[in-house]
């Protein structure tokens, strides 16, 4: 399963499902220093305040600096104020150890509404920088747009760690493509160690509440704090499913909810893997076509040999990787890592066809730079910690698949919808993934939405989108009873990405709660 975020124009950035196949500165004061305290004597809240949760609902912001609030490489600039938000660890034990929740804010700069809260998906990734995502907008006009880190990702502490800088490239290098009983049980005791060091190095009482249900506990305190009364939300991908449970959990608390490459709540994680794996083949055939169109494309001219061409030029580096600038050199797990990052937007076709044209010269830099964009790596070797939230929020909110003639069924199905992908070495069996091993049990499962009351909500997708297929949001917006908006495109998420039609039918439905046209098309 791959990650699925807000994939922003400008250059693509990361990346809500895993594959069953293999296991964005201003001046002065540190991060740690701009925390909200609880005090029960701060002003009144907006909107209801749960029993036994005023001191969180109560608490003032500190605005400060945004120095130290960036862990993934996103420039913050200085028009930015960021703070910290202090919640429960634990909703059921508020007098216990709590969270801190990192929170950015884009301040209107005109006639306010409100505040717009925003978050870009993942699960894991960082939403700081995402305060910025509607600058020279009417939306940034009428609201505060305000980003925040989920409970255990980026700024927000205690943060989920797993893996070292070392051991995560250590981990990249491991192709993991045996599928012989041997192979499947060595790749099984790696996922089953990374657990244990999730365990050990995060903390079991803290991966416990890294969940979709935790963090919109959290998004209803930042509501509360901010002074709404009522919640105004733009949700990227997993960003819906916070959206959407969300609105199960507070539907009185609902204003305005923007939904953009929506997950299914309702969907099987297994079909959602297949579904996806689909959604990327489609991708990578629109990229072929578009290659073909150019003078020497590294996939030739015939797109039936498409396929057959990328797996020639992948499939050597299983056993030798290519040379690149960076002595890890380029694996072949990289190099499908690099491929998929790329086929999140159009955007970065171009570097995707100059890196597979330098893989047929067996030069891997191009394609290890998507990888490290992929993998949150910077250029100094740390890593932001997207993947080690990843794995701990989706081990969370749905049952892990134990069943192995599930799991070896799934990988044959996701081989059959994505020929591109597939190293030819299937047996029928595939090892179980990580949350087979999970310590703490899952929080959430698979379910149809109810949420009774909720105004009119907008979900947004994309007709060829790679990571969302277009289907889970016909299907999100029947279950909220919402308006669809289809937007015609190869890519995942689309608002606020320059594309008038769309941009306009959100900004008129947040300002002025105009609902889009029936059966909008973009």
């Amino acid at each position: 399963m791959s990650k699925s975020a807000r994939v922003p124009a400008a250059f693509a950035g990361c990346i809500a499902v895993v594959l069953v196949v293999a296991g964005c500165a201003g001046g002065g004061r540190d991060a740690g220093e701009a925390v909200a305290e609880p005090s029960a004597a701060a002003a009144a809240p907006a909107g209801p305040i749960p029993a036994g949760l005023e001191e969180f609902y109560t608490q003032q912001l500190q605005w400060g600096s945004c120095e130290g609030y960036s862990t993934d490489g996103s420039p913050l600039g200085d028009t930015l104020d960021c703070a910290k938000v202090t919640v429960p660890n634990d909703y059921a034990n508020p007098g216990g150890a709590t969270a801190q929740i990192a929170v950015s804010r884009s301040k209107a700069t005109g006639d306010k509404v409100g505040s717009l809260l925003v978050n870009p998906g993942g699960p894991g990734a960082s939403g700081i920088g995402l305060a910025s995502v509607a600058d020279g907008t009417e939306i940034a006009e009428r609201f505060d747009v305000i980003g925040f880190d989920p409970r255990g990702v980026g700024a927000s502490t205690p943060e989920v760690t797993c893996l070292t800088p070392p051991e995560v490239d250590a981990r990249r290098k491991d192709d993991d493509v045996d599928m012989s009983p041997a192979g499947i049980a060595q790749t099984e005791a790696e996922n089953r160690e990374y657990a244990d060091k999730c365990a050990e190095r995060t903390g079991v009482d803290v991966l416990a509440h890294v969940g979709t249900y935790d963090v919109v506990r959290d998004m209803d305190v930042i509501r509360a704090v901010l002074g709404d009364e009522k919640l105004n939300y733009l949700g990227y991908s997993y960003g819906t499913r916070l959206g959407s449970t969300y609105a199960e959990t507070f539907p009185g608390n609902v204003r305005a909810m923007v939904l953009d490459g929506a997950l299914d709540p309702e969907q099987d994680p297994t079909e959602e893997v297949i579904l996806q794996a689909a959604g990327f083949q489609s991708a990578f055939d629109a990229f072929a076509a578009d290659c073909m169109q150019q003078p020497d494309c590294p996939l030739g001219t015939d797109p039936a040999q498409a396929n057959a061409r990328f797996r020639a030029l992948v499939d050597p580096l299983i056993d030798k990787p290519a040379a690149t600038t960076d002595p890890r050199g380029l694996s072949y797990t990289d190099a499908i890592t690099g491929v998929q990052q790329a086929l999140y937007s159009p955007n970065l076709w171009g570097p995707l066809r100059g890196g597979l044209e330098s893989l047929q010269t067996g030069t891997g830099d191009s394609l290890l730079m998507l990888a490290d964009l992929y993998e949150g790596r910077a250029d100094d070797g740390t890593y932001s910690n997207l993947n080690d939230a990843f794995n701990s929020i989706r081990c969370m909110d749905d049952p892990p698949v134990t069943d192995r003639a599930v799991v070896g069924e799934a990988d044959v199905r996701y081989r059959r919808a994505a020929p591109f992908l597939d190293d030819g070495r299937g047996t029928g069996s595939a090892p179980l993934d990580v949350c087979a091993f999970w310590p703490t049990p899952n929080t959430g499962a698979p379910h149809t939405v109810s949420a009774p009351g909720i105004p009119p909500v907008v979900v947004v997708s994309t007709t060829e989108d790679p990571a969302t297929p277009y289907q889970a949001g016909v299907d999100l917006a029947k279950q909220m009873n919402g308006s669809l908006v289809t937007y015609r495109g190869t890519q995942h998420t689309v608002v606020l990405d320059g594309e008038a039609c769309v941009d306009d039918a959100v900004s008129d439905y947040l300002v002025d709660l105009a609902a889009p046209a029936a059966d909008l098309t973009c």
